[in-house]
C-alpha cells in the first residue's frame, strides 16, 4: 500500500518517534551520573516502576513475534506467556525483594553487582556479566528486528529500496533507539516507559477486540480454523501443533526463566522504596494481562481470516500483526495499535541497550579488578558498541523475531535464574556452585543454539535445548552447593537473606 494512502497510521507513527526523541533531550538535562544513566536515580514510584518492568518485558517479542510464532505452531505458542500473572509474583517474592533491599546496604546499579554482593566472588560476577552481555545483544537483536519489520511496513520503504527495505528500516528505528537511550539513560528510559505501557495496554485491548470482531466472533474464527486444510483442528489443541516436549519446554523455561531476565528485574532497583513490593505483583499481573490480548487476538483472527479467504497466506510468519494492522483495521486504531507496538519494542530495546553497556563498562571491568574513570561517558560509547553487535546479529540470523528473543531469554534463564531465585533464597548455594551453574547455562544454550543452527540435534526431537541448559544449569547449582563449603556472609548481607 503507498504511504500516502495511510496518512492517519505515518502520522500516529512519525509522532510518536518524534515525541521519543524529545524525551531524549528532556532527560539528558537530568542524566548527570552514572547512578542516573543505569537506575534514574533511584527514586522512581511503584507505578512507574510496575508498568516500566512490564514495557520491559513485553516487546516485539511479544507483538510481533507472539502471533507469527501462533500462525506457524498454534495454539502452544500462548504456554510461553501463560504463567506470566504468577511469575509476575515470583518475581517480587523470590527475587525482586532481596535485590531491592541489597541495594539499600551496598552501591549496587546492575545483577551482577548483586551477584558480587551475594557471593563475594568477582569470578561469579565476572560470569553473570558475561550472560548479560550475550543475552543482551541476542535479544536486542530481536527488538531491532522487529522494528525494522514494523517500520518497513508502515513507511513502505520496500517500494523504494526493493531488497535493502529491511535493512533502511531497521536503521531509522536503530538510529531512533539510539539517539534517546545515549542522550538520556534510564531516565529516558523510564519515562517513556510509563507513557509505552499505557499504549501498550489500550492498544492490545482494542486490537483484541477488533480482531475477534472482524473475524467473525470467537465461535465462527474456532470454526473457521478448525475446518482449514491449512490449519486443521489440530492448531487449536492446547499443544498446537508443536511436538509434546516443545510445549513442556515453552512451560519450564519461560514459566523458571522469567526470573533470570536482567532487563526487568533491573527495574527494581530503580523503586523509592521498598515497601511497595507488596503492591508490585497486582500492577505487573494486571498489565502484562491485558497487553498479552493481542498475541491471542491476533494469532487466532489471521489464521481465521485465512481460512475464510478474507487474506492472503502469509510468507512470513512475523508479518501476522503488520498484515493485519495495515490491511483489516481502521486507520485511526492502526495509528493507536502501531505506537503501541512501537513502544513496546523501543522499551525493551533501551532497557537492554542501557544494561548491556553497565555490563561493558561497569561489571566486566569490576570483574577483573578495573576501575572505568568517567564512567557516564564509556557508558554512551558503549551503547553504541552493543548496539551494532545486535544490528550485525540480527542481519546474520534471518530467523523468526520469536525464535531469536527465545535463544536470548533462555540464555538468561538459563545462567542467571538459578544463582538468583535460589541463592537470594538459600544461603548454602557457594560461590562457585554459582559460578558452574552460570558457566553452565552459558555454554549449554549457545552450544545447542550453534549445533541446531548447522542441523546438528542432540535430543530428541521438540526437545527444547534452552530447557535442557536451565535444567543442566539448576542441576549444577544444587550438586556443587552440596559438595562445597559455603562461606560465612557479611552481616548485611546476611540480614538482607533473612528478611
Amino acid at each position: 500500500m503507498p504511504i500516502f494512502a495511510r496518512p492517519l497510521v505515518v502520522v500516529a507513527t512519525a509522532s510518536y518517534l518524534l515525541a521519543v526523541i524529545l524525551v531524549g533531550f528532556w532527560a539528558a538535562r537530568r542524566t548527570r551520573t552514572a547512578r542516573d544513566f543505569w537506575i534514574a536515580g533511584q527514586g522512581i514510584g511503584l507505578w512507574v516502576t510496575g508498568i516500566a518492568a512490564t514495557s520491559a518485558a513485553f516487546s516485539g517479542f511479544v507483538f510481533i513475534g507472539g502471533p507469527g510464532l501462533m500462525y506457524s505452531i498454534g495454539l502452544a505458542s500462548v504456554l510461553i506467556v501463560a504463567p506470566a500473572g504468577f511469575t509476575s509474583a515470583l518475581h517480587c517474592w523470590l527475587v525482586a525483594k532481596r535485590l531491592r533491599l541489597l541495594s539499600e546496604v551496598r552501591e549496587i546499579y546492575t545483577i551482577p553487582d548483586a551477584i558480587l554482593c551475594r557471593y563475594g566472588s568477582r569470578v561469579a560476577s565476572g560470569t553473570a556479566a558475561v550472560a548479560v552481555l550475550v543475552g543482551t545483544i541476542a535479544y536486542l537483536g530481536s527488538q531491532f528486528l522487529a522494528l525494522g519489520r514494523l517500520l518497513e511496513s508502515v513507511f513502505g520503504t520496500r517500494e523504494l529500496f526493493g531488497d535493502a527495505s529491511l535493512y533502511v528500516a531497521m536503521a531509522i528505528g536503530v538510529t531512533i533507539v539510539l539517539l534517546y537511550s545515549v542522550l538520556g539513560g534510564m531516565v529516558a528510559g523510564v519515562y517513556t516507559d510509563l507513557l509505552q505501557g499505557g499504549l501498550m495496554a489500550i492498544a492490545a485491548l482494542v486490537v483484541f477486540l477488533h480482531a475477534i470482531s472482524i473475524s467473525g466472533g470467537l465461535e465462527r474464527a474456532v470454526t473457521s480454523i478448525e475446518t482449514s486444510p491449512r490449519f486443521g483442528p489440530g492448531f487449536l489443541d492446547p499443544l498446537g501443533t508443536a511436538p509434546v516436549m516443545t510445549a513442556l519446554g515453552f512451560v519450564f523455561v519461560f514459566g523458571t526463566g522469567t526470573l533470570g531476565q536482567p532487563h526487568v528485574l533491573h527495574k527494581f532497583f530503580m523503586l523509592d522504596d521498598p515497601l511497595k513490593l507488596k503492591w508490585m505483583p497486582i500492577v505487573m499481573g494486571g498489565s502484562q494481562s491485558v497487553c498479552l490480548l493481542i498475541w491471542l487476538g491476533v494469532g487466532l483472527a489471521v489464521p481465521a481470516l485465512v481460512s475464510q479467504g478474507l487474506l492472503s497466506p502469509l510468507s512470513q510468519p512475523d508479518d501476522a500483526a503488520p498484515t493485519f494492522l495495515l490491511e483489516l483495521t481502521p486507520p485511526l486504531i492502526t495509528g493507536l495499535v502501531l505506537a503501541g507496538l512501537l513502544a513496546a519494542i523501543m522499551s525493551t530495546a533501551d532497557s537492554f541497550v542501557n544494561i548491556g553497556s553497565a555490563a561493558l563498562v561497569r561489571d566486566i571491568p569490576n570483574a577483573l579488578g578495573l576501575g572505568v574513570a568517567r564512567e557516564l561517558l564509556f557508558a554512551r560509547i558503549a551503547v553504541l558498541a552493543v548496539s551494532s553487535l545486535a544490528v550485525f546479529l540480527a542481519i546474520s540470523y534471518g530467523d523468526l523475531v520469536a525464535l531469536l528473543g527465545t535463544f536470548a531469554f533462555g540464555t538468561f534463564g538459563a545462567a542467571l535464574a538459578p544463582v538468583l531465585a535460589v541463592g537470594l533464597n538459600w544461603k548454602r548455594v557457594t560461590a562457585k556452585a554459582a559460578t558452574c551453574a552460570m558457566a553452565t547455562g552459558i555454554a549449554a544454550n549457545v552450544t545447542f543454539e550453534i549445533l541446531s543452527r548447522r542441523g546438528v540435534f542432540l535430543f530428541a526431537p521438540g526437545v527444547l535445548p534452552t530447557a535442557v541448559a536451565t535444567a543442566a544449569s539448576f542441576t549444577m547449582l544444587f550438586v556443587v552447593s552440596t559438595l562445597s563449603r559455603p562461606r560465612e556472609l557479611d552481616g548485611d548481607v546476611a540480614a538482607v537473606m533473612d528478611a
